[in-house]
Parts: C-alpha cells; sequence; structure tokens
C-alpha cells in the first residue's frame, strides 16, 4: 500500500509542478477548475446524491459559480473579502466537528452538506487563483509542498509514535503524535521557504502563516472523514490508487488555501 501511495502521489506532484510553472494564468485556471469539479462530483455523494444525474447538476452548479467568480481573481480586494467569509466558515467547520465528537451517531442534513461543499470548493478555487495573481506561482508550489510536508510529517509519526488518538469518533487513525509530526515538518519547511522567498524581516509572521494554515489543513482532512464517516464510506472515491478519491487527496489544500492567501494579504499589508 505505501509503495502504491508513493507512485501515485509522485506522478501526481510532477503534474501539479507543471500546471503550476508552466501553464500561463488560464490554463492554470481551467486545470484547477477541471480538478475542483472531480471534487464536487465526489463531494455530492458525501452530500447523498448518490445518482449520476444529481452529482452531475451539483457539479453543473459549482461549475457556474466558479466561471462566476472567475473574473474577481485578479480584484484584491474583492478576493480577500471572500477569503475573510472563507477563513470565518472553516472556524464554523472547527465547532461543527467538536459537536460531532460529542454526538457521533448525528447525521447531518444533505442540504447542509451539499452547501458546506460549494462554499468550500469555490473558496479554494479562488484563493489558489488569487495567490497566483498576486504573488505568483512560486508561492501556489510552495504552499502545495507544505501541504505535503506536513501529511508526510503526520503520516510517519504518527506511524512510528502513535498512541494518543486525536478525534476517534471521527478518524481513529489520526493521532496526536500525527499532529506534531506535521507540526514539526511544516515548521522546518516553513523556516526554509521563508529564506528561499526572500521574506526577510517578515519571517516571523509568515511562519505563523504557515503554521495556522497547517492547523487548518487538519481541519479540513478531518472535515472530510467526519462526512465519509456520516455516508458510510472509507474513501470518497477510487480515482487516485492508494489515496481513494481526489477529494481525499485534495481535503487538506481546500481548507489550507484560503488561510494561507489571507495570512499573505495580511504580510504584504
Amino acid at each position: 500500500m505505501l509503495k502504491q501511495r508513493v507512485v501515485t502521489a509522485s506522478v501526481l506532484a510532477l503534474i501539479a509542478l507543471w500546471v503550476v510553472l508552466k501553464l500561463p494564468a488560464a490554463g492554470f485556471g481551467a486545470a484547477l477548475l477541471a480538478v475542483v469539479l472531480l471534487c464536487a462530483w465526489e463531494w455530492a455523494d458525501l452530500a447523498r446524491l448518490a445518482q449520476p444525474r444529481g452529482r452531475a447538476l451539483y457539479g453543473g452548479l459549482v461549475l457556474v459559480l466558479l466561471l462566476a467568480v472567475w473574473p474577481l481573481a485578479d480584484r484584491t480586494t474583492v478576493v480577500a473579502s471572500l477569503m475573510i467569509s472563507a477563513f470565518a466558515a472553516w472556524c464554523g467547520a472547527v465547532l461543527w466537528l467538536w459537536r460531532y465528537t460529542g454526538q457521533p451517531e448525528r447525521q447531518d442534513r444533505p442540504s447542509m452538506v451539499g452547501v458546506a461543499g460549494v462554499a468550500a470548493l469555490v473558496a479554494a478555487w479562488l484563493a489558489l487563483m488569487g495567490l497566483r495573481h498576486e504573488f505568483g506561482p512560486v508561492y501556489v508550489l510552495f504552499l502545495l509542498m507544505l501541504i505535503w510536508v506536513a501529511d508526510i510529517g503526520a503520516y510517519f509519526a504518527g506511524r512510528r509514535w502513535g498512541r494518543r488518538k486525536l478525534a476517534p469518533t471521527i478518524s481513529p487513525g489520526k493521532t496526536w503524535e500525527g499532529v506534531w509530526g506535521a507540526v514539526a515538518a511544516a515548521l522546518i519547511f516553513a523556516l526554509v521557504g521563508a529564506a528561499a522567498l526572500g521574506i526577510g524581516s517578515r519571517w516571523p509572521g509568515f511562519v505563523a502563516v504557515c503554521m495556522a494554515t497547517v492547523g487548518f489543513s487538519i481541519v479540513g482532512d478531518l472535515f472530510e472523514s467526519m462526512l465519509k464517516r456520516q455516508r458510510g464510506v472509507k474513501d470518497s472515491g477510487s480515482l487516485l490508487p492508494g489515496h481513494g478519491g481526489v477529494l481525499d487527496r485534495l481535503d487538506s489544500l481546500i481548507a489550507a488555501a484560503p488561510v494561507f492567501l489571507l495570512g499573505c494579504y495580511g504580510l504584504a499589508g
């Protein structure tokens, strides 16, 4: 299983590098849109839209909203305002998770799950587009690598030292040791990234933004795990060997992207 995960992750990483660094803005947006629509297809099932027609309509709604906000992706003030809203929504997701831990038998309304998915997916797409426009492809690549490094740190630290369960009613496999492994790996990477990106005297703030980003990436991971548990499925899909669905691979990034962009806006003044 580990070998399969590594092979799949390596292929995906190479594709992501090419998309981020080689494609023009329009091509990057189109490629990202295609990925988001795959996530929407899987999220629709979590919202109990099991039939292809319902899932297609859900994806169509996401597509219409993405096309509607595309012209706004280069308007910093508008994007920043929407990122504040997205950040507030993900803070609300923390409360959603906390409530579920006390009522693990609870089944949230499919409509609520569906609305949350539309908001999360559109906000993540706009965040990545805004990040590329405002700070450049290198910052997008840094964000992706930050999430990857944190995920790797969590995986190996959890396997080696994992004892204390993080959220047993949501995701029994995740541990606090895994969290600290993610934080430690991300901290080292953030310090290296601050130097490589030429952050200068703002490096403490940049590292703090990175740590907050990693924290919300964990929230995104747990949030999807909660929805899968309510739906009674192990993975959101089966498209990616060793990883499950596309949403399983990107749940952390979906939550992290708005937080990272908002933090970068704050550092830029």
